[in-house]
């Protein structure tokens, strides 16, 4: 077989990114979540809910789907992670996970319009998503392999701008061509792909499902084909060997002062992005009453923003180190949720504002570029600084580790905001937790290393 350069093999790399970003950008995000959250709201109004409350109960509803799947992506991933670097295999790993995604993504078209089947589908969701996640894990582990320190910063960066540039193409061809508006046309004025799809049983947005596992499993076929790794040549996969390394691991952490902190660190922070990438679209939704169409253009823009950021943010990597980067996409973003705390159709920071105002909309377009643009370059930066304290031995449970942290507190962000949107009767003051997530995150970096575990 062919030998495949570095430059082919880090290209085919960018590729995962551009396949499986539309999970996160048009599902988690932009079209299916606030999909979901109209049917769900509906759902109640029909069942003589008052309209705020069944607007924050079907908030709440999507946050402890997301809680749930938060915990099993967060307490397998080093699990997996030990597997897979005791066998020395990730290829296959990759694979079965690719499938998930693609069934998950797929099964979405199944969705009932008059929300019959919502549990359902958020447990075909769920299946996707972990996929996606734990598939994650295994690519990030093969980053450290494709060039030196201060090469794998600026290579992270522009990874993650590839694949919002799909998320963002992705996007733009639903919203053209399938998801109907109000009036049953698209954004262009066609009916759901040339009037093959029913506007009126919701197929156009429906087929969002199907349309990201095929662009999945047709964007995948580039980073099949130019990324390779080396047969293993030490023993086979062995549980208990995988769940020895695990012990060793996690019961050294506490010695190792930089890591320890980082990890804990980019629990809290990550785990208040999630939450805004979360909740974004339905906040739009429930709060400023954009259409799921609207919701998706305002996911255009903020796609457009976290591509260009990331791009910048990984030349900024490379000058200044991914420490400095990710502190200043913490403050940016903590302004940011404390300006939707205080957002509202008819008024911003309690000052009344005349009928029809503009004014919330433009602000909250604004704050979509910025959680797209300072979400992209903190996970790259992120990543980056993930590296440098990097088991060389054993990357795929380093990285393992770090999906957990990642995730095992995943249900953290989602849980609060259900808490307090179920407490307070409020979507607004329901993303108030995300404030002190990302504060508490922040503290912790002033004791980690910027140069890794030393």
């Amino acid at each position: 077989m062919a030998e495949v350069s570095l430059k082919k093999r880090i290209w085919g790399w960018f590729f995962f990114d551009w396949a499986s970003q539309p999970y996160h950008t048009v599902l988690l995000t932009f079209i299916f979540g606030p999909f979901f959250v109209s049917l769900a709201s509906e759902s109640f109004l029909s069942q003589g809910v008052e309209t705020e409350l069944a607007k924050a109960n079907a908030q709440a509803m999507w946050s402890f789907t997301l809680t749930i799947t938060g915990l099993i992506i967060g307490f397998g991933a080093p699990f997996l992670g030990a597997m897979a670097d005791t066998g020395g295999r990730r290829m296959p790993w990759i694979i079965a996970f690719s499938l998930m995604l693609a069934a998950g993504a797929g099964g979405l078209w199944f969705t009932e319009p008059d929300g019959s089947n919502l549990t359902w589908m958020l447990m075909v969701f769920a299946l996707g998503f972990i996929g996606a996640e734990y598939a994650l894990i295994f690519i990030n582990a093969q980053l450290p392999s494709l060039g030196t320190e201060e090469e794998i910063g600026q290579i992270s960066g522009s990874a993650f701008s590839f694949g919002y540039a799909g998320g963002v193409l992705s996007l733009f061809l639903i919203l053209l061509l399938f998801a109907e508006q109000g009036n049953g046309k698209t954004l262009i004025g066609l009916d759901p792909f040339f009037g093959l799809l029913d506007a009126e049983s919701r197929e156009g947005t429906r087929f969002a499902g199907p349309f990201v596992a095929v662009w999945f499993s047709v964007f995948m076929i580039p980073y099949f084909l130019w990324v390779r790794e080396v047969r293993p040549t030490g023993t086979r996969t062995s549980v208990a060997a995988a769940l020895s390394r695990l012990w060793n691991t996690v019961r050294n952490l506490p010695a190792k002062r930089s890591l320890f902190t980082y990890l804990g660190s980019s629990m809290l922070y990550r785990d208040a992005l999630n939450g805004l990438y979360s909740f974004g679209g339905t906040f739009a939704l429930l709060v400023l009453d954009f259409s799921v169409v609207e919701v998706g253009v305002f996911g255009i823009i903020a796609a457009i923003g976290a591509s260009v950021f990331s791009y910048v943010g990984g030349h900024a990597d490379k000058r200044f180190g991914p420490k400095p980067v990710v502190i200043t996409t913490i403050l940016v973003l903590m302004g940011v949720c404390f300006m939707l705390v205080n957002l509202s159709r008819d008024s911003m920071f309690g000052i009344p504002l005349a009928e029809g105002s503009m004014a919330p909309d433009i602000i909250f377009y604004i704050c979509g570029v910025l959680i797209g643009g300072m979400g992209g370059v903190m996970q790259s930066a992120s990543r980056t600084l993930m590296v440098r304290h990097c088991d060389p031995a054993a990357p795929t449970e380093s990285f393992g580790l770090y999906g957990l942290t990642g995730r095992a507190t995943a249900f953290v962000a989602p849980f609060l905001i259900g808490v307090a949107t179920t407490v307070t009767g409020s979507t607004q003051l329901g993303v108030s937790p995300l404030l002190a997530l990302f504060l508490l995150g922040l503290i912790m970096l002033r004791w980690v290393n910027p140069k890794g575990e030393i």
